[in-house]
């Protein structure tokens, strides 16, 4: 079994696909119905069974929000393969000193330290708040960056705004990568999907890419052959899957299109498919 690519984020090596976990703590961008389907179809034994699926096969890097819970599975998978897996972690905590119905910042990055966290990336709702188009700078991030290297951790920042990356470029904010929205449809965009390819290529370090797929409305052929044929070498793709199959498949597809190959998969058949299969 080939062994996924990998990329240096940082000083460590990562496989060029990270495990995402929305589809494992029921985050669907669906409705609240999908999201109770999948917290009620998806345990421990069945997360493990998926992680193992993708230890298995080189990838061994994750992504997830400060979860205990899940940071069990990755256990389970770690001891049932014998491989270690790294952890990014994007906490998310309060920027605003003195609101104390948020969690701080020193709470928070010691949890990520608890859990074994390699990387730390503070969440969507930290970064964004951070950022300052007036001034174009990112207030206060390279304290949170201090934070996370005296904890031992690599930081990055997660962000649906692609300003984002070109501010922490341009200031030289101490982070190792970026997490930023990336998918032919456009889902959760804040421009067009050629600006957002475009500085994902003049960025100064790895950007690790999410919803690939677009939570679902992408098939994955559509959607995996378009992130991988747009990126740079050293850039990563995070996607989650709810079976140890779709894990497979989607690290077939993504080993096929990295290397230009037409994937040869067995297709879905359905009945009014049935005069194209007569060959």
């Amino acid at each position: 079994m080939d062994k996924f690519p990998r990329t240096m984020v940082g000083g460590l090596s990562l496989p060029r696909l990270i495990i995402g976990t929305n589809w494992f703590l029921g985050y669907s961008h669906t409705s609240k119905a999908k999201d109770k389907f999948i917290t009620s179809y998806l345990n421990r034994a069945k997360i493990t069974d998926i992680l193992t699926t993708f230890l298995k096969n080189g990838v061994n890097a994750t992504m997830f929000p400060l979860s205990e819970e899940y940071n069990h599975a990755i256990q389970d998978a770690e001891n049932r393969t014998g491989e270690k897996m790294i952890r990014i972690i994007t906490p998310h905590f309060s920027v605003r000193p003195g609101f104390e119905c948020e969690e701080s910042p020193e709470s928070a990055l010691d949890r990520c330290q608890a859990l074994g966290g390699h990387f730390c990336f503070p969440h969507q709702n930290v970064t964004d708040a951070l950022i300052d188009r007036m001034y174009h700078k990112i207030r206060d991030f390279d304290k949170y960056s201090k934070m996370i290297r005296d904890r031992g951790m690599i930081p990055g920042l997660s962000t649906h705004m692609p300003e984002a990356i070109v501010i922490a470029d341009d200031t030289g904010a101490d982070v190792e990568s970026y997490i930023q929205l990336y998918n032919a449809s456009g889902f959760l965009l804040q421009v067009e999907v050629d600006w957002v390819m475009r500085i994902i290529h003049q960025a100064k370090k790895p950007v690790v890419t999410i919803k690939p797929l677009a939570a679902g409305q992408l098939l994955p052929p559509v959607g995996l052959a378009f992130v991988w044929s747009t990126l740079r070498d050293q850039d990563l793709v995070t996607i989650g899957t709810t079976t140890p199959d779709e894990a497979q498949e989607v690290i077939d597809l993504s080993l096929d299109y990295i290397s230009r190959r037409l994937p040869d998969h067995e297709l879905q058949k359905t009945r009014s498919k049935k005069s194209l299969d007569s060959r």
